[in-house]
């Protein structure tokens, strides 16, 4: 074989070589990696809190997809017992995501995570002087709508309840009441005008987006049971070491400090 032939052999085989060794670098550049990625369903009462507590778990966390959905404890937990796609649920009431366990939905345990607190709340330049008479307020003429949360799923509505009724209110404005789908919602109506008071999340009457735009009464601890809030992880979750790392962030001194910041009591509290 002469030297011609043997040379055009050997860079044959070269290029067939680094064709090959190309094709294998493209196809390794060409496969997407996989997104971690995890959905929420959370009380309205951490509206706030939690939308601060989830930017700082994904700077943690780059490339991390996290959405979260509000709404009212008990619609979620119909919802998730009917397989909505969610992978965490944050409920108001710890009763809620235990439901979840019996059913054999959920991954590892339920955790709490925080204790509400209920406020009266009027808007600025309200005639109500509700730091002054609490509960009573709700008893003046000029508090025609009173604005508190579906008690029949919403568990800010039934301590609203509780409160009323333990106060020897209840029975004399029950016929002035608004109800809202969920505490947000409930908070809204007041801000907006739509009705004259409310009992709210304190949550929510501290958050930037409110407390500076009206006063509140906190409500006494011992005029409605206590509001032990809880979460689980869903065994249908789609990337459950990360549901997990967000729980434990929720749960560690950066997620305690930020809800006691926003008016919660923590478990052991």
């Amino acid at each position: 074989m002469n030297a011609i032939v043997k040379g055009a052999l050997v860079a044959g085989v070269l290029l067939i070589l680094g064709a090959g060794l190309f094709a294998g670098l493209r196809g390794r550049e060409t496969v997407p990696e996989k997104k971690r990625a995890m959905t929420i369903a959370a009380a309205s009462d951490l509206k706030f809190a939690l939308d601060e507590l989830v930017k700082g778990f994904r700077a943690e966390n780059p490339g991390a997809e996290v959405q979260v959905t509000y709404g009212s404890s008990g619609n979620f937990l119909a919802q998730l017992s009917n397989g909505a796609p969610f992978d965490v649920f944050l409920s108001a009431d710890v009763a809620y995501p235990r439901k979840l366990v019996e059913q054999g939905l959920v991954e590892e345990d339920v955790f709490l995570y925080a204790v509400g607190r209920i406020v009266l709340w009027v808007p600025k330049g309200s005639p109500l002087a509700v730091e002054e008479l609490g509960m009573k307020v709700l008893l003046e003429p000029t508090a025609k709508r009173i604005a508190i949360a579906n008690p029949q799923h919403a568990p800010y509505g039934r301590a609203a309840e509780s409160a009323m009724k333990s106060q020897g209110v209840y029975d004399t404005v029950r016929e002035k009441l608004v109800l809202g789908e969920n505490i947000a919602q409930t908070a809204q109506f007041v801000e907006s005008g739509n009705a004259d008071v409310g009992i709210i999340a304190l949550a929510l009457a501290l958050a930037p987006a409110m407390k500076d735009k009206g006063q509140y009464w906190e409500v006494p601890l011992e005029a409605y049971p206590r509001m032990e809030q809880g979460g689980a992880i869903l065994k249908r979750a789609q990337d459950v070491e990360l549901a997990k790392r967000f729980r434990d962030y929720l749960l560690g001194a950066q997620g305690k400090a930020l809800l006691q910041r926003y008016g919660f009591f923590l478990p052991k509290e």
